[in-house]
């Protein structure tokens, strides 16, 4: 599935920048034994854009750290340079660190190196609500705070807190924030171990998130 390129990333020198990532994103697409053009081109990317990313010039949105932690058959705490060292059952709420990218703020929610990711995320008003998702899996949220649209194939939903939605990730799907303070998320995703696994971004045209 061919789709316009994600939405630009800012520069990796500003505000939250991730250095670790593009290192990282190397290596582990050396593991998964891709090519740049392969990879890229199952992320949705340009190999110029991709190769971007792996030499640290821009800095990847989650969407993407998601997109590529599925290709690459990990997660994104590998990604983001945490070692299966620090598989704990329990995450305490004082070791949450907050990490930016994308507009999104995201905290990791349970352990690395996991056949699940569990993030906690806030979602801004606005932010990438017209970037549509289609990858294997599952995925399961729950509404925190403020009110959701979730978008599943031709059909829309509003989640208010307390309203959970649980579906394959191959259904087009897309979430946006529907109050102006935003909207915060429990999200689990399952992880597909193995580098054929994609994720495709990108508006659907004509249409108003």
């Amino acid at each position: 599935m061919s789709s316009p390129e994600i939405e630009p990333e800012a520069d990796a020198t500003g505000p939250g920048a991730l250095p670790v990532v593009a290192p990282q994103l190397r290596a582990l697409r050396r593991r998964a034994s891709l090519t740049l053009e392969a990879a890229a081109r199952a992320a949705g990317l340009s190999p110029a854009h991709l190769s971007r990313l792996e030499t640290g010039q821009r800095q990847p949105s989650l969407p993407m750290l998601l997109a590529l932690a599925r290709i690459y058959g990990t997660t994104v705490s590998e990604l983001l340079g945490e070692t299966a060292a620090d598989r704990d059952a329990v995450v305490r709420a004082a070791d949450m660190e907050p990490t930016a990218a994308g507009g999104w703020t995201y905290w990791q929610a349970g352990a690395p190196g996991r056949g699940m990711q569990a993030l906690r995320v806030h979602v801004p008003y606005g932010a990438q609500g017209d970037i549509v998702r289609v990858h294997p899996g599952e995925e399961w949220l729950y509404v925190l705070e403020g009110r959701l649209r979730l978008r599943l194939g031709d059909t829309t939903h509003r989640l208010a807190p307390g309203d959970s939605a649980h579906f394959d990730s191959l259904t087009p799907h897309r979430i946006a924030a529907q109050d102006q303070d935003g909207v915060e998320l429990l999200f689990v995703h399952t992880l597909l171990q193995s580098p054929t696994a994609t994720l495709c971004l990108g508006p659907i045209p004509g249409e108003t998130p």
